[in-house]
């Protein structure tokens, strides 16, 4: 997928997406929101979409949103003026593999259903740890293709829509060992997420 896919795709998406997608992750959502809760501190959310995690992070956590579709960032600013949401620093548009933020500004990073969506998911996860300090964490929410090995319904559905990657927005075969290569840092917390265990919560550290 390139950057245009994306974008074509988000647009279509941008009007419905809250009650399609938005529902089928928001379990992801709660559970890295109340992580982050926890910690505080400046954090970035890459792929801030409709701007859906938005109203669940408590006041003094400084969020900085980034995505490449216009439209879903429409969405996300209508969320911040309609809530008055103060904590949120800034929504800007831009392209995750090449962040507009020196080395270190965050002290943790959240990566929600969109590691399967960008081109060059090595490069964004290069730019999330380039950008984020020492110490700090990135969480990522993602769908992963089971492995080769594995039978049932959902690994066949997942062969059936890889191809139509363009189309869908993201990458039903996408392959967890590409988010979890990034030099400097390492894996400290895994878990399978409702409904039915689709979706997987990725807690990394920068060494």
């Amino acid at each position: 997928m390139d950057i245009q896919a994306v974008r074509r795709s988000y647009a279509r998406w941008a009007p419905i997406y809250d009650l399609t997608f938005g529902r089928i992750t928001g379990q992801g959502r709660k559970r890295a929101v109340s992580v982050l809760n926890a910690l505080g501190g400046r954090v970035l959310e890459v792929g801030v979409g409709t701007g859906l995690a938005l109203p669940a992070y408590r006041p003094g956590v400084e969020v900085t949103g980034i995505d490449a579709s216009a439209e879903m960032l429409e969405k996300a600013r209508e969320k911040v003026a309609e809530l008055g949401l103060t904590h949120v620093r800034a929504l800007r548009e831009m392209d995750a593999r090449k962040l507009d933020f020196p080395d270190g500004s965050f002290d943790h990073i959240a990566a929600m259903h969109i590691m399967s969506v960008v081109p060059e998911p090595e490069r964004v996860m290069a730019e999330m740890a380039r950008v984020l300090r020492p110490g700090g964490t990135i969480l990522i929410v993602n769908h992963f293709a089971r492995e080769p090995h594995e039978n049932g319904w959902l690994p066949w559905f997942e062969r059936k829509l890889a191809p139509l990657a363009n189309l869908l927005g993201w990458h039903s075969d996408f392959d967890r060992a590409r988010v979890l290569s990034t030099p400097g840092l390492t894996l400290i917390e895994e878990a399978h997420l409702p409904p039915l265990g689709m979706m997987t919560f990725l807690r990394l550290r920068k060494d």
